[in-house]
């Protein structure tokens, strides 16, 4: 009898601790890693110790983002019961109280603030911005068509910030924008396929959008992003730029446009990570974009 409870009990512990990990949703972690590929381009990036300033900027949104991870199934949990897919998150089906996520979220929050402070202070401010952002969208932001997509982006740029502030490589303001825009897209179009979804499925800021006006920011966006990296590669290299275009604006711009082509006319785009590893069009022109950035020297002093 007492090996039966016994045995119980660390069942339950084990699922107890595993509902835990699923509310900080590790499967989503590998986006902290935005913090890490441009600045590994500029040459200044790998000379110790900024390696580990960037390992260590990763950890710290990770860290980041369970604390608003936990928060938001918080905030939703009342949402999440009524959704068929979602009312099986671990604070929506009851399996972990909201005052545990809370002392959970509360305990990461303090991890991340002392981790921060003693390893990378200058991170304060894009890891602030970050939670603060995220709170926002949390409370008020999902709810406004357009802003909400407008948050989500820019928590990515804030990685790619995040990056550069870590290993003390200064980024262009053009470069950060056209990184927005470029995160920017496959929100867009994750909201565009989302609208196809029954309305049981759906987020309620989707009644905010139509399917025509989507299509329309899609190509908005996308002719932004090459207008905006024009700008960056003017303001880098001046007479020079013309050189490095004929480079790497081709595949850039054909990688635009076979996304366009991909959500508008195949219908994709639903997952945006999953999708680019799939398509492997999309896929290649994204790898001769980064080896034309580095041999063409785009981010070097």
């Amino acid at each position: 009898m007492y090996s039966l409870q016994s045995r119980a009990v660390a069942v339950r512990s084990r699922t107890a601790l595993r509902d835990l990990f699923t509310l900080v949703r590790p499967g989503q972690w590998p986006k902290s890693l935005l913090v890490v590929p441009l600045v590994l381009l500029h040459p200044a990036a790998w000379t110790w110790p900024r390696p580990a300033a960037l390992a260590g900027a990763v950890g710290l949104f990770v860290l980041a983002s369970a604390v608003v991870y936990v928060g938001n199934d918080v905030a939703d949990a009342g949402y999440d019961r009524a959704h068929p897919a979602k009312r099986h998150r671990p604070i929506a089906a009851g399996r972990v109280p909201v005052r545990v996520a809370v002392a959970l979220g509360a305990a990461l929050f303090v991890v991340l603030v002392v981790a921060t402070a003693v390893t990378l202070p200058v991170l304060f401010a894009p890891l602030g911005a970050y939670v603060a952002l995220n709170a926002a969208y949390s409370r008020w932001l999902k709810h406004v068509p357009v802003a909400e997509v407008f948050a989500v982006a820019a928590g990515f740029a804030l990685r790619v910030l995040a990056g550069y502030l870590a290993t003390g490589v200064r980024p262009s303001g053009w470069l950060l924008l056209c990184v927005f825009l470029l995160c920017f897209l496959p929100v867009l179009g994750k909201r565009r396929r989302e609208l196809d979804l029954p309305e049981a499925l759906r987020r309620p800021v989707l009644r905010g959008y139509s399917a025509a006006f989507l299509d329309q920011l899609l190509v908005l966006a996308a002719g932004l992003t090459v207008v905006v990296f024009l700008f960056f590669a003017h303001e880098r290299w001046g007479a020079r730029a013309d050189l490095v275009l004929a480079a790497v604006l081709l595949p850039v711009l054909f990688g635009l446009c076979r996304y366009l082509h991909v959500v508008l006319v195949q219908g994709g785009g639903a997952d945006p990570a999953r999708g680019l590893l799939r398509d492997r069009v999309l896929l290649g022109s994204g790898v001769l974009s980064v080896v034309a950035l580095a041999a063409a020297g785009l981010l070097s002093p």
